[in-house]
């Protein structure tokens, strides 16, 4: 029987709320996601924010580069009424929610996972490249060291992994946090890599979910080198299905809701075909020399 990968919320429960509020995340806890997803970016004035795009345009009613902005006037702007624009036109709508509309801190998501009650770990991706590069890893250590999460004791482990598309940012998390675990995040499994292995020292390979349903066999080269596999963004049944059956780990859904009912229910018997389609190839070409 195919074991029940971990279900961790992307962005929070960032389909029906919007994405990297306080709101969002509240909601995947009380659907009982495994974990939480999140992107980090430093402020001009050195705070961590959720926040996923390099300009506040798309996920703000702001304009401009977040990293030249202080936090005092990120936090002036709405971060949650793009997702439902209309709002204000319901004379039966709720008052404003402050979870939904501010700019949501690393320190207060943190907060919210040690204060949750029950296990609960948290996937952070640091976003490069940035003009603060190695800034952004040390503030990182420094937020969670607050809650000695960055050095965990023997014998225990931090509830927190970080995540990068950028190996360095990777390696520098290993010189300064060696205990914390890493995923390596990839759209395209480099040549080196594609028998499953990993750079040293980092822990967890993250496919997106067109590797793993092109190549599923990436899989279980991953786990015979000794790697979990933790998949983005799985958002629709079949797609959480085929995870489940060939293995993942984890996966990372905007819809955290929709993947732990689709696991709470038996699993697809072993002869029913699961639909893929035509596979992609798994690594970059080489360029030609000009």
């Amino acid at each position: 029987m195919a074991k029940r990968p971990s279900v961790v919320a992307h962005r929070g429960a960032s389909e029906v709320s919007p994405e990297h509020t306080l709101a969002a995340y509240r909601r995947a806890v009380e659907a009982g996601a495994d974990g939480l997803e999140c992107d980090v970016r430093l402020t001009a004035d050195g705070h961590l924010v959720c926040v996923h795009d390099r300009r506040i345009d798309r996920t703000s009613n702001g304009r401009g580069v977040l990293s030249t902005m202080s936090l005092e006037e990120l936090d002036s702007f709405d971060w949650g009424s793009w997702k439902n624009p209309w709002a204000d036109l319901d004379d039966e709508a709720d008052l404003p929610d402050p979870d939904l509309t501010k700019v949501l801190t690393l320190e207060r998501l943190l907060e919210t996972v040690h204060d949750s009650g029950r296990p609960l770990e948290l996937a952070i991706e640091t976003k490069h490249p940035t003009r603060y590069a190695g800034l952004v890893e040390r503030r990182l250590i420094e937020a969670l060291d607050r809650f000695g999460w960055a050095h965990p004791r023997i014998g225990s482990e931090s509830p927190v992994r970080v995540m990068s598309f950028s190996w360095l940012s990777l390696r520098r998390m290993r010189v300064l946090a060696p205990g914390l675990r890493t995923v390596l995040l990839m759209d395209r499994v480099p040549l080196r890599f594609r028998d499953g292995s990993l750079p040293t020292g980092v822990s967890y390979a993250g496919p997106s979910l067109e590797i793993v349903t092109a190549h599923p066999e990436y899989v279980d080269r991953a786990h015979k080198h000794g790697h979990q596999v933790h998949v983005w963004t799985v958002n629709t049944e079949q797609d959480v299905r085929h995870c489940q059956a060939i293995g993942v780990d984890a996966l990372i859904s905007d819809r955290p809701d929709l993947a732990i009912q689709t696991l709470s229910q038996p699993p697809l018997h072993p002869s029913t075909p699961i639909p893929t389609p035509r596979p992609k190839p798994l690594l970059r070409r080489p360029r030609r020399a000009s």
